[in-house]
């Protein structure tokens, strides 16, 4: 686990601590389990793929064209972060401008003015509003000879109330990193959800493999019971009755194999799509899993503790809390719109006349000045719209906290549900162990009982057919127990921190 991910969940140290030590009981797993996260050891051989549980993660990490997608939502939000930081850049303008007029009532004299000028501005965080201004014009007429002026300024407007403080001009910027840290937090649920269908689906493979090889086996199985039937009837040992159940039992197996390997070639796809190994290959590819199910050596630590987890760790949970601080700022910015608007205002020019450019310029620093200051004032009457925005959001901030609260109930009954699956499961190997031991005695008791003569084949037939299905249990409930265990990491939100996979500050 990456330290970064201590210091970037905003929790306070005896949380961490305990999110530790419920990690550390069950972070080792079998075999069957580890994941290796340096690298792929996946092989591709002939249209094959070779592939551990940690292999499958890495590939799907890697090549999964929906977490590509997904991926880029952070970078996206980042840009709107810069957006609401360029209101805060100096700017620059300029301009360049000429006029010329011809009257005919002074006997068809012309006269005109050029004029060109640049600002720049820059408006702070505490509502203030600055600007330096240069303008240079001069007037010409056929009457007088050219006249110049040049005139440097400098504004300041600063608001006073609606508009004024950092907690306002700030609000936009600390919203856009907010949505950044959510778009973050998603991502990494996006992730949890892809690992956890990736081991599903990689063990559900698994199941598929293997309930195609018992279906094989069992069918072999009434294909020779039906010979043997075939060969005592022909002696004249068995009644010809017998026959039937028995080709009626191989019918029924035979259709069970064509199930199971239809049942198999979807799951290799749904495994394959998640994977999307090298194009051109994927639909193809044969998969040989290097890993089989088996149960692993996992203590779960009391309920209350993965529930704790999931309140903390959920990216769910995590960006149901950024809304409300999201709303919390929303609520700063509609009440300072309750304000009127009053600006001060306060600007100081130094103006320079001459007969040229060059001297109307040096005359700026002469003892020539203009000053002004006032206030502006605003006030809408009634006010209703900055009202509707202010109260919009004080009930969106307390539905914020209400969805808090339903969701924080929704995760933690989640956990005890999922909880109560695993031990359900850890419970079903042990049964279903037993149960295939009684039927494997059960069929043999049954078979010899036949071959002397005191069972019938259609007896027989219905043992194979329990003893298939102790067979087909005893795998599905170790696969349902490793699947029970991903569902709920995932739930809990620790998945990834499990198979070694750091996510830092929320990015991959």
């Amino acid at each position: 686990m990456d330290r970064r991910w201590f210091r970037t969940t905003g929790a306070n140290l005896c949380a961490k601590i305990r999110i530790l030590l419920v990690l550390c009981t069950t972070l080792v797993f079998t075999s069957a389990h580890a994941v290796e996260v340096s690298g792929s050891n996946a092989v591709t051989q002939e249209n094959s793929l070779e592939i551990t549980l940690g292999d499958a993660i890495i590939m799907a990490l890697q090549n999964n064209r929906a977490l590509s997608v997904e991926s880029l939502n952070p970078a996206i939000r980042e840009t709107y972060e810069q957006q609401e930081s360029a209101v805060f850049d100096p700017s620059f303008s300029a301009e360049l401008s000429a006029s010329r007029e011809r009257k005919s009532e002074t006997a068809g004299i012309s006269e005109g003015d050029t004029g060109a000028g640049m600002s720049i501005g820059k408006f702070l965080p505490t509502g203030t509003a600055l600007s330096a201004e240069f303008t240079a014009e001069r007037d010409w007429s056929d009457l007088y000879s050219d006249r110049y002026k040049s005139r440097l300024g400098f504004t300041v407007t600063r608001a006073l109330l609606q508009g004024a403080g950092l907690d306002f001009n700030l609000a936009n910027i600390r919203q856009a990193k907010l949505d950044t840290i959510s778009s973050q937090h998603q991502l990494r649920g996006f992730t949890e959800n892809l690992v956890a269908e990736v081991e599903t689906t990689y063990w559900n493979y698994a199941l598929a493999v293997k309930q195609l090889e018992i279906y094989r086996q069992s069918m072999e199985l009434a294909q020779k019971q039906l010979k043997e039937i075939e060969e005592r009837i022909s002696v004249g040992t068995l009644a010809e009755i017998e026959l039937a159940a028995a080709q009626a039992e191989a019918a029924l197996r035979r259709e069970a194999l064509i199930n199971a390997h239809s049942n198999m070639e979807t799951k290799r796809l749904q495994l394959l799509r998640l994977l999307n190994p090298s194009e051109g290959k994927s639909w193809t590819q044969k998969i040989i899993l290097k890993n089989l199910p088996a149960v692993p050596d996992v203590k779960l630590d009391n309920v209350e503790n993965h529930s704790a987890l999931a309140l903390e760790m959920r990216p769910d949970i995590r960006q149901a809390r950024l809304s409300i601080e999201r709303g919390e700022i929303e609520i700063v910015k509609t009440k300072n719109g309750l304000l009127p608007r009053m600006d001060l205002f306060i600007s100081l020019g130094k103006t320079g006349y001459a007969s040229s450019f060059g001297s109307s310029a040096g005359d700026i620093f002469g003892k020539n000045y203009d000053i002004s200051a006032g206030l502006a004032f605003e006030w809408p009457l009634g006010n209703r719209d900055a009202e509707a925005r202010h109260k919009r959001a004080l009930l969106s901030q307390q539905q914020a906290e209400e969805a808090l609260e339903n969701l924080s109930q929704l995760a933690d009954m989640d956990v005890r549900f999922a909880y109560i699956q695993v031990n359900r499961a850890s419970q079903q190997i042990e049964a279903t162990a037993a149960t295939l031991h009684l039927q494997e005695e059960k069929m043999r008791s049954e078979t010899e009982k036949f071959r002397v003569g005191r069972s019938t084949s259609l007896l027989v037939a219905q043992t194979q057919r329990d003893l298939l299905a102790a067979r087909i249990s005893e795998v599905e409930a170790v696969v349902n127990y490793l699947n029970s265990l991903v569902d709920l990491f995932r739930l809990e939100s620790s998945l990834l921190e499990r198979r070694g996979i750091s996510t830092g500050s929320g990015k991959l």
